[in-house]
C-alpha cells in the first residue's frame, strides 16, 4: 500500500515539474521581451538621468548626480513692488494705464540675485499691489507637467462618463443595436495616427470642416478659428478629439461588465418601486464597482502617455501650450539629443505614474473594504 502511494505522489511530482517546465517555456519568450525592452531601458534611463550624456558628444560622460532633476524641478517665486515716482509717491503706470512693475531681467540677469539666474517666467499673479511672478529653471517643462495633468484629470472623468453612458443606451435587445455598437467602436481599431491627421483637418482654420459647419449654422456670422493654431484652442481641441477616439472601447468594457449583473436585480428592485435613477444607484453602479476601477486606470495611464496627437497635431505648440511630458522626453532625448534630460523625464513621469497607481490602489482598497 505505501509503495502504491509512494509511486502515485513520485508520478503527481513529475507531472508537476512536467507543467511547470512547460509553462516557463511558454512564458519565457515573453519574459525575456520584457526584460530587454522595458526593464533593461527603464534601468539604463535611470541610471542615464544621472549624467550628462549626450546622444552624440565628443566630451566623455560625466557623473552629475541631481542635477538633471534640479534643473527640471526648481521652481521659485519672486514678489516684485510698484514702481513709485520719488516726487509724489505715487504708482508710476505703463502705457496702458496699468501699475508698472520693474523688469524682470533685472533679477533674471542681476549679479546681485544669483537665486534667480537664468530662470524664466511660468505665471504670474497679483496680490494686491504686489506682483507674485513665479519663476522655474525649466519651463517648458513644468508647462508639460501642468498641461498632462490638465489632460488626465479632464479625459478621465469624461471619457469614462461618457462610455459608460453610451453603454447604458447600448445595452438593450433591440434590432439593429449591434449596428451601433460597431459604429462607436470603430474609431478605436483605426490607427491614432490618422485619426490625428483626419482632426487635423477638420480643425483647419480656413477650411476645415468645423469652421465650416458652425458658419452654415450661424448663415455665416461665424467667424472662422484656428483651433489649434491658438494658444488657448489647441489643448481643449486635442482633449476632444482623444475623447471621441477611445470611448467606443471604454464603452465595451462597461456593456461587458453590465451584462454581467444578474436581472433578477433590476426585477426585484422594480417591485420594490425603484425608479431608473435608484436602480442605477444601488444596482448597476455597485454592479459595476471592479468594472468601474479597471475601466479608470486604463484611461488614467494612456491619459498620463498622451504623445501621438501631440506630435502628429501640433508638435507642442503653439508657444508650448500642448507640450506633454512625454513629448518632452522624446524631443529632449533625440530632438535635441540630451540623453540625460530625456532620462531624467522619464524617470519623473515613471514616479508621477507610480504615485498616481499606488493611490488608486488604496482608494480601491477602501471601497473594496
Amino acid at each position: 500500500m505505501s509503495s502504491t502511494k509512494s509511486q502515485g505522489k513520485s508520478s503527481l511530482s513529475r507531472m508537476n515539474r512536467r507543467e511547470a517546465v512547460t509553462g516557463w517555456l511558454m512564458a519565457g519568450p515573453v519574459i525575456i521581451l520584457i526584460f530587454m525592452f522595458l526593464i533593461v531601458p527603464f534601468l539604463m534611463a535611470f541610471g542615464l538621468s544621472f549624467t550628462n550624456q549626450r546622444l552624440v558628444s565628443p566630451n566623455p560622460t560625466e557623473w552629475v548626480g541631481m542635477r538633471n532633476f534640479k534643473r527640471l524641478m526648481t521652481v521659485k517665486t519672486l514678489t516684485m513692488d510698484p514702481l513709485v515716482d520719488e516726487k509724489s509717491g505715487a504708482f508710476l503706470t505703463d502705457e496702458t494705464g496699468n501699475i508698472a512693475y520693474p523688469r524682470l531681467r533685472e533679477f533674471t540677469r542681476n549679479p546681485d540675485y544669483p537665486q534667480y539666474t537664468g530662470m524664466r517666467e511660468l505665471f504670474s499673479y497679483n496680490r494686491g499691489d504686489s506682483k507674485i511672478i513665479v519663476l522655474a529653471s525649466d519651463v517648458i517643462f513644468l508647462k508639460a507637467l501642468l498641461n498632462t495633468l490638465k489632460f488626465v484629470f479632464i479625459v478621465v472623468p469624461c471619457q469614462g462618463g461618457l462610455a459608460l453612458l453610451l453603454a447604458l443606451l447600448l445595452n438593450r435587445k433591440l434590432k439593429g443595436i449591434n449596428l451601433f455598437r460597431t459604429l462607436f467602436f470603430m474609431p478605436v481599431i483605426v490607427s491614432m495616427v490618422v485619426v490625428a491627421l483626419l482632426w487635423k483637418f477638420i480643425y483647419d482654420g480656413q477650411n476645415g470642416l468645423l469652421n465650416t459647419l458652425l458658419s452654415g449654422l450661424t448663415f455665416g456670422s461665424f467667424q472662422p478659428v484656428d483651433w489649434i493654431g491658438k494658444p488657448a484652442t489647441a489643448l481643449p481641441a486635442i482633449i476632444i478629439m482623444s475623447i471621441w477616439q477611445a470611448v467606443g472601447f471604454h464603452m465595451v468594457i462597461w456593456l461587458a461588465g453590465l451584462q454581467n449583473i444578474p436581472i433578477v436585480r433590476y426585477e426585484a428592485s422594480s417591485i420594490d418601486g425603484a425608479g431608473i435613477f435608484q436602480q442605477f444607484r444601488y444596482v448597476t453602479w455597485p454592479g459595476l464597482r471592479n468594472t468601474a476601477v479597471f475601466v479608470f486606470v486604463v484611461i488614467t495611464m494612456q491619459a498620463f502617455a498622451v504623445f501621438t496627437q501631440i506630435n502628429a497635431m501640433t508638435k507642442g505648440g503653439p508657444l508650448d501650450s500642448t507640450q506633454t511630458v512625454i513629448f518632452q522626453a522624446v524631443e529632449r532625448g533625440y530632438g535635441k539629443q540630451d540623453i540625460a534630460g530625456g532620462s531624467a523625464i522619464s524617470v519623473i513621469f515613471f514616479m508621477l505614474v507610480l504615485m498616481v497607481s499606488i493611490l488608486q490602489r488604496v482608494l480601491t482598497r477602501e471601497k473594496e473594504g
